[in-house]
């Protein structure tokens, strides 16, 4: 507080009379304080009220290789504690000779060193980056210049194919400019270019909800260097697309911020919700399903949307809407589907249909295909229908005619495989030590004689 504040209260008093009891009260100030001011003021005046310079001010200093010693010790690794330091520069001062700092004075130069030189000497240039660097941030814009896309684990438990716990994760496609949703991917299992080729269809295609109008194909789409970004899968998709990729660096997830706080506001607004949370103290139930949790994120994602965002200033929906414009769209969705979803090899056409991952699949068109081979593609999600192909053509969606009220996924048929070879396996183990004969341990088995050659070779070989 500078002379001319201490004087606005201390004038209440000297002026106005004002009890010190009460100016202390209503100031804030100590009444032994506002003595000491009344007193200086009646001594010096005005002038008084100055903070006092000690009279040894600018003849107490610190020997700069003392100095030097403090700041080279805070800088060091192990760093060692203002206690250690201090006894440390003790020692050196007496060596040559010199008076030794206070403790005081060694704390405040360890304070004095500016942060940042202290973080890249003790935690490292990528700390220092993180901490320190200046960052550009950087917003498309316009609407689908730049999509970003990540994966997520999900902190929630769900009941598997199998009825065993299983942790999901889910993917999200996020426009840079209006941060909204343009599409998403709940899966089990790791990350792979299938589930982000999912995602990207969906964001691409128009979605049958109006409220959900973010659709059309980006400029650019921003990753990370996840094995399924980096696949040639996705190369060739978004090539063929027209969409360029780019990398974030190694190390520096700076530039998914954006992406990253959404999934923030999943794990903290919709997760803690619903049931199976995993939480700090708490034991997960998993009662969920990956069907009911997908309907839980989609809602979210409705939600979300529609809501103002604190940094857009209105809500992602408008924001992407804007004064209204034409996304770029492929030319159908069975072209989309030609470019995103997987190929496997090809399929004779059989009389009673398609064989494929074990079902059997029809359809009428296929009728005058018998024993010519297709192609099939598929999603993953609902392996209940399928496309098939005649070179890149079109030709028909056929339907497992054995299933026709079922809506399984590659998922679920894998984990019935599995359940099914470990049934088959666990009853071979249990049958073969049946099949064995029981043998007498005191009982000795004759040595097995060896057949005797029948060309007989040498003359030692006759009787």
């Amino acid at each position: 507080m500078d002379a001319e504040a201490r004087w606005q209260i201390l004038r209440l008093h000297v002026e106005d009379r004002v009890p010190l009891a009460v100016l202390a009260r209503d100031s804030g100030v100590p009444v032994r304080t506002l003595a000491s001011w009344l007193a200086r003021y009646r001594k010096a005046g005005a002038a008084g009220l100055d903070t006092a310079r000690r009279s040894d001010s600018g003849q107490r200093t610190t020997p700069p290789e003392l100095v030097r010693l403090i700041e080279g010790l805070a800088l060091s690794r192990p760093r060692p504690s203002v206690a250690t330091l201090h006894r440390l520069v003790a020692q050196g001062a007496a060596d040559v000779g010199t008076i030794a700092p206070s403790y005081s004075t060694v704390r405040r130069i360890v304070r004095g060193l500016d942060p940042a030189m202290i973080t890249l000497a003790l935690d490292g240039p990528t700390s220092y980056r993180d901490k320190h660097e200046l960052v550009l941030r950087r917003r498309a814009t316009r609407p689908n210049q730049v999509w970003q896309a990540d994966h997520t684990m999900l902190d929630i438990l769900i009941r598997g194919a199998d009825d065993k716990p299983d942790r999901p994760w889910l993917t999200v496609i996020l426009d840079d400019y209006s941060r909204a949703i343009c599409g998403y991917m709940v899966f089990s299992g790791a990350p792979s270019a299938m589930n982000t080729a999912l995602a990207l269809r969906q964001a691409i295609w128009p979605k049958p909800d109006p409220s959900w109008a973010m659709c059309g194909v980006p400029d650019v789409l921003h990753v990370d260097h996840g094995s399924d970004f980096i696949s040639h899968h996705l190369e060739h998709a978004t090539r063929d697309l027209h969409v360029r990729i780019i990398h974030s660096t190694v190390g520096r997830p700076q530039g998914r911020g954006k992406i990253e706080r959404f999934f923030g506001t999943i794990n903290t607004e919709l997760l803690p919700t619903l049931p199976g949370h995993l939480a700090a103290g708490t034991e997960a139930v998993p009662t969920l399903r990956l069907p009911d949790l997908d309907d839980a994120v989609r809602s979210f994602i409705s939600s979300y949307n529609t809501r103002t965002h604190r940094e857009v200033k209105t809500s992602p929906h408008d924001a992407w809407i804007g004064d209204g414009w034409l996304p770029r769209l492929p030319d159908s969705l069975e072209a989309l589907d030609g470019l995103l979803l997987t190929v496997p090899t090809s399929r004779i056409v059989q009389r009673d249909g398609v064989h494929f991952l074990g079902q059997r699949y029809l359809a009428p068109t296929l009728a005058s295909f018998v024993g010519h081979p297709v192609t099939v593609r598929y999603d993953p999600r609902d392996v209940s229908e399928i496309r098939i192909f005649d070179h890149d053509t079109f030709i028909c969606v056929a339907v497992d005619e054995d299933h026709p009220n079922l809506r399984p996924s590659l998922h679920d048929i894998d984990t019935a495989r599995r359940a099914r070879r470990r049934q088959l396996r666990a009853g071979i183990n249990e049958r073969i030590p049946r099949a064995l004969p029981a043998r007498d341990p005191d009982q000795s088995v004759p040595p097995t004689p060896r057949p005797k050659p029948k060309l007989r070779t040498y003359e030692e070989d006759h009787p």
